[in-house]
């Protein structure tokens, strides 16, 4: 949250730049990302990422596949406003998260 402005949005530049690098430096044995919403696909895959939101995880087998440690897993924010993106995107519910909890689960055990 933008205290000044009292809104919600993405946390300025400069705070990314100055924190994440430094956080991921201090898990070095991480072996999965979830990368959740554009501005985290976008730090984390890259070139890798594909023009939409929707593009990006839709190829989520080809981002799973390629050959990168940490494995990166592309999901859409969680949020109320995304209730007709999972409409529309029926796959979602029915191929990625049954693999998502499936990775989950492996991870933990």
């Amino acid at each position: 949250i933008h205290h000044r402005l009292r809104q919600r949005g993405p946390a300025r530049r400069e705070c990314a730049a100055a924190w994440r690098a430094p956080l991921m430096a201090l898990m070095p044995h991480i072996d999965l990302v979830l990368t959740i919403g554009l501005y985290a696909q976008s730090w984390h895959m890259g070139a890798a990422r594909r023009p939409s939101l929707t593009e990006t995880v839709m190829d989520w087998r080809t981002i799973w596949d390629a050959p990168t440690t940490p494995k990166v897993l592309p999901l859409p924010h969680p949020s109320w406003r995304n209730t007709g993106w999972l409409k529309r995107n029926s796959w979602f519910e029915m191929d990625l998260l049954p693999f998502l909890r499936s990775e989950i689960r492996y991870r933990l055990g």
